[in-house]
């Protein structure tokens, strides 16, 4: 029999997973992809996750280190995948030059951001189309604070948990560069900074979403 320890109050649709869950032990939905992780029934449906930037450690000298966060939020089964963007380091004189971030395929530091593999590509199809492609982004005073949607997912089996995100050294160039770099990473330089995706509480995302919302409002 399968018990599940509840945290605060359930929302309908909480109570509904709640239900769900407990009429099975080991339920497969229809495209094969596994129930939620215990989270979402502790967080009212969503699953957060989060992932601390920091500087690769083979980084050549001369370019700029880069610290931050990169936060996650779902809704449970197929709401979309909302990012935060939080970077500092970049150059804080002359023109901003605008810097790719993407989800690479492994969670793998073990040689830097060099060992992280390449873009995550689960459905085998060109750059930009990639789930985890967030495009570019443009400092301001060195930092940049971004919200967008993904076509990723952070659950079943093709969840970007465990996964990295990889900030790079230049523009991508979106697959128009006209050569096979171009559909494979935009050819968007050497990795600056990256992380590991994993599960975390909903306390980084309410914190910087409200600052995020906060800033926009006063531009």
């Amino acid at each position: 029999m399968l018990t599940m320890r509840l945290f605060g109050p359930m929302s309908i649709l909480g109570a509904a997973l709640v239900v769900l869950l407990a009429g099975c032990q080991q339920c497969v939905s229809a495209d094969g992809d596994s129930l939620a992780p215990p989270e979402v029934l502790q967080h009212n449906g969503t699953l957060y996750a989060a992932c601390k930037m920091r500087p690769s450690t083979s980084l050549p000298e001369g370019l700029p280190k880069v610290y931050g966060q990169v936060l996650f939020k779902q809704d449970y089964p197929q709401g979309n995948l909302k990012v935060l963007l939080r970077f500092s380091g970049f150059p804080r004189e002359g023109t901003p030059e605008p810097r790719a971030v993407h989800i690479h395929q492994y969670g793998d530091l073990s040689q830097g951001c060099d060992s992280t593999g390449g873009h995550y590509n689960p459905h085998g199809v060109h750059h930009p189309d990639h789930p985890g492609d967030f495009g570019n982004f443009e400092p301001q005073q060195g930092k940049i604070n971004a919200a967008v949607e993904s076509e990723a997912t952070l659950f079943g089996g093709l969840s970007v948990i465990g996964r990295a995100v990889v900030v790079h050294e230049k523009m991508d160039d979106l697959g128009r560069g006209g050569d096979a770099g171009s559909l494979l990473h935009g050819n968007a330089g050497r990795r600056l900074g990256c992380c590991i995706i994993g599960i975390s509480s909903p306390n980084l995302w309410n914190m910087y979403n409200k600052q995020y919302n906060r800033r926009l409002r006063r531009n």
